[in-house]
């Protein structure tokens, strides 16, 4: 008997789960043995337990009802074939073991002495040692040279699994026959302009881009056709070509990379050589190439994105988290959180305000050991010098006017906890001796107090200043920062994972229709392309705000860039083919701005007097409308014959 439980529907539709001996409960809670994840299903939903050689299910008084083949049941004897369908998911019950059609006939094995005629080991077989087949053709021969390029790229293809050394070594051996200077390797699965992955290499092995046309590499790949191009300056569709042109290419050969009838990418050529062209030879040798290693490389792709998600699922499974995004620079965040959660080691979080430094250390603090004790934040810049010494370290009573009593500490309170330390760059000289002590150790004083009080925390610090600057001009300690300095974390700005800009969007504006009870509402593409654009000086907090904004004001269903703030729009409207009126009121702004500098002749002051804006609002307009360049052109700003040039700022 192989009893077993078949998911035909549901969650974990084509699932196969054996029945062990004994009781299997079944539910949405992760404690049950068999747990989906459903929320149609009760947390302890049903039990199912062996009968004899069967089964019996029993419902756990769930709220939506267990139902075997159909009808709801409170307790049922299970046979084979019967269907168990609980919430959403159907379950099929097999108890006997059902033979598999293979397609193949059955294998019987004799223990006869059998006389061999010959033995070889892999190692001496002919076909697999190019070398030795290419000394057995005539010497120069085109085809050996071929022949031993595929032979070797068969071996090739089986052997490395690393994407970019597999397309390496398939370059380089390509360039053994055909006489490219630079070749590509491009890999797509999604039809659109961008590819999944692309690997370019020149023969000659410099550090110079290689330039590849998009407009042939997209042609060879929607029609899945080779193209040659042995003269491309005389062939009449590629000399129109303007990338072709740029590099001078003179030859040029693309073949499509197939795999079951899909095209996947692509195997790009080229060479400005004119004494060098391809020829029909050579496209049917990379042909040959591409046909032999299309699927090593999907495969190898796949193997690729299998193990970076593998890593993502593992790190998001082991990490609990608030922050939003699925870029690489944030995956590299959440694998740094969860290597050093589970440490007692201090950590200090670097980079900009606004990209989620508090949210890096709660993450932290919830998934280590010290999870179930108190997470005490203090903003050393929100609280004044003369005030921030007693909160962090308490005081005693009379230790200063208007100390009435006896006040615990924020480290007291942290016992056993953590302590975030927030803009740690801004700690008072004085402050810092005395934090340097609590690291060193753990122990300090209350202001007004002579006995030591002894803490056990971890501290987390944060800054959106550079240390190492400080450190050189004196104002932050050295022994302080390496102390500090033990694991550390640079938060990335929003404009260098720009990828993870629509969905944050979409998070904030889900948050803020529930908290501010609105109905919920899309972002349209003009306005999402404006987010992206913008580069957010702000950071993620900055996002947050302009979506909030951007919902509350909105008047429709959609989120349109009028709902965004001033300079969003201004700085990030796409350009013109987005939304006219938008693109035309900004260039508006920009002609005017330029007029009324022109008329006062580069004094930023009078030009801001004509415009009836404060010169201030001026300097930001100019910024955000990208008009540094538009002034060097202006006749008074050139020559330097403005009355008030000096008070020009480029």
């Amino acid at each position: 008997m192989n009893p077993r439980l078949v998911a035909i529907a549901g969650p974990l539709k084509d699932s196969t789960f054996p029945l062990p001996g004994g009781e299997v409960q079944v539910g949405r809670d992760p404690g049950n043995l068999l747990s989906i994840s459903d929320p149609s299903l009760s947390r302890r939903h049903c039990l199912l337990s062996q009968d004899g050689e069967g089964y019996k299910i029993r419902d756990l008084d769930s709220r939506n009802g267990t139902l075997v083949n159909g009808v709801a049941v409170k307790e049922a004897r299970l046979n084979h074939g019967d269907q168990v369908s609980v919430g959403d998911s159907v379950f099929v019950l097999l108890l006997m073991a059902e033979a598999e059609e293979s397609g193949t006939s059955r294998v019987e094995f004799e223990d006869s002495q059998a006389q061999a005629t010959a033995h070889v080991r892999p190692q001496d077989v002919l076909y697999l040692q190019p070398d030795r087949i290419l000394k057995e053709l005539p010497a120069n021969s085109r085809v050996a040279r071929n022949l031993n390029a595929l032979l070797k790229i068969s071996r090739l293809v089986h052997s490395i699994r690393d994407l970019d050394r597999l397309q390496g070594q398939i370059l380089d051996l390509i360039f053994e026959v055909v006489p490219a200077e630079r070749g590509a390797i491009l890999l797509d699965d999604k039809g659109d302009e961008r590819f999944a992955a692309v690997f370019a290499r020149h023969r000659l092995k410099t550090e110079q881009p290689v330039r590849i046309s998009r407009t042939i590499a997209r042609q060879v790949m929607d029609r899945g056709l080779a193209i040659l191009g042995a003269d491309v300056p005389s062939s009449a569709e590629l000399a129109k070509v303007e990338t072709l042109l740029d590099s001078k290419v003179r030859s040029l050969l693309c073949v499509p990379l197939t795999m079951f009838q899909k095209v996947t990418g692509c195997i790009y050529l080229d060479t400005s050589n004119a004494g060098s062209r391809f020829d029909e030879d050579h496209l049917q040798l990379v042909a040959a190439i591409a046909g032999t290693c299309a699927l090593a490389l999907e495969n190898a792709r796949r193997l690729q994105w299998l193990e970076q998600e593998n890593l993502r699922l593992t790190t998001e499974i082991n990490l609990e988290h608030n922050l939003v995004g699925e870029s690489a620079p944030m995956k590299k965040v959440y694998q740094f959180l969860a290597r050093v959660a589970p440490t007692d080691s201090t950590v200090l979080l670097q980079g900009e305000s606004g990209t989620g430094k508090e949210l890096a250390a709660w993450a932290i603090h919830r998934n280590s050991p010290r999870s179930s004790k108190p997470f005490v934040a203090i903003n050393c810049a929100a609280i004044p010098e003369g005030l921030l010494e007693s909160e962090l370290f308490g005081h005693e009573r009379g230790a200063f006017t208007g100390a009435v009593g006896q006040k615990r500490g924020r480290f007291e309170v942290a016992n056993g906890g953590t302590v975030f330390l927030d803009e740690i760059g801004e700690l008072a000289p004085a402050l810092q001796v005395k934090l340097l002590r609590v690291l060193q150790e753990r122990e300090f004083e209350r202001v007004g107090g002579t006995r030591p009080i002894f803490v056990d925390i971890r501290l987390i610090a944060a800054t959106n200043k550079n240390l190492d600057e400080a450190v050189k001009a004196g104002t932050f300690r050295q022994d302080l920062f390496y102390r500090l300095d033990v694991l550390s974390l640079v938060m990335p700005p929003l404009r260098e994972h720009r990828e993870d800009i629509p969905t944050l969007a979409d998070y904030f504006a889900a948050k803020y229709a529930s908290k501010c009870k609105i109905k919920p509402k899309k972002i349209s593409a003009e306005t999402m392309a404006c987010l992206v654009n913008y580069d957010w000086p702000g950071n993620v907090r900055e996002l947050e705000n302009a979506i909030e904004r951007g919902l509350v004001l909105s008047v429709s269903d959609v989120i349109r860039p009028e709902d965004l703030p001033e300079s969003v729009l201004e700085k990030g409207l796409p350009g013109p083919g987005g939304a006219k009126y938008h693109a035309e009121v900004r260039e508006l702004k920009k002609q005017l701005i330029l007029n009324a500098l022109d008329r006062s002749k580069g004094n930023y002051t009078e030009a801001a007097r004509i415009l009836g804006v404060h010169v201030n609002y001026l300097h930001r307009l100019i910024r955000n409308l990208d008009l540094k360049e538009s002034l060097r052109s202006l006749p008074g700003l050139r020559s330097g014959t403005g009355k008030a040039s000096d008070d020009v700022r480029l």
